[in-house]
């Protein structure tokens, strides 16, 4: 992420086509490293990319990543379409277990 983090960096700075000597230097600004071997690759797939293509293509493939929060909200509406008539469970109350006093003090108090 630091990489990623870095390059866009260098982007919004006015860097069209960061080097990996912009990256380091912008890491080694803020005492972090760069790994060679992940920069390479970083650089290499986005060679001749505009970043901003990049970020628009990233987003129309979590678009369609399902989130896990899509079943809920898609069996709320449909409980509340049905005219209008509660359901008919009952909520189940939530029994509250009290806590009873322990020995947490090892048998004795401190004013005692």
């Amino acid at each position: 992420m630091k990489l990623i983090a870095s390059y866009l960096l260098a982007v919004l700075g006015g860097n069209t086509s960061p080097t990996a000597d912009d990256v380091k230097n912008i890491l080694e600004s803020v005492g972090a490293e760069a790994d060679e071997e992940k920069l390479e690759f970083l650089l290499a797939e986005l060679k001749d990319k505009d970043i901003t293509e990049v970020i628009a293509a990233g987003r129309e493939k979590f678009a369609s990543v399902p989130s896990g929060g899509g079943a809920i909200a898609v069996a709320a509406p449909a409980a509340g379409a049905g005219g209008g008539a509660a359901p008919a469970e009952e909520a189940k109350e939530e029994k509250v277990e009290e806590k009873e006093e322990s020995d947490d003090d090892m048998g004795f108090s401190l004013f005692d």
